[in-house]
């Protein structure tokens, strides 16, 4: 079990909010291989986006994006978010 997973359970809930969670699913899904490449500007951009953001969740968002399992398993907290707040 990823140590982040209750950063991506906030991310998964407030993406929901928005309305967007099948779209950021599809998205991380079809991305595959350039999710690495997603991952590689966040660690770049990493100075300036601990300005923005927490530091800790800038370098989840990095870690998900770097491995394709974390990915995976954070589309499943996505859609199982979306699923449990519809029923």
């Amino acid at each position: 079990m990823n140590s982040d997973q209750h950063i991506w359970r906030l991310w998964a809930k407030s993406i929901h909010r928005w309305g967007v969670q099948e779209w950021v699913a599809a998205l991380l899904d079809a991305a595959g291989p350039l999710n690495l490449l997603g991952a590689q500007i966040v660690y770049i951009g990493q100075p300036a986006l601990k300005h923005l953001f927490p530091e800790q969740q800038v370098t989840a968002l990095a870690e998900m994006l770097e491995d394709t399992t974390y990915t995976r398993e954070f589309v499943s907290m996505l859609r199982e978010v979306a699923s449990s707040e519809s029923v």
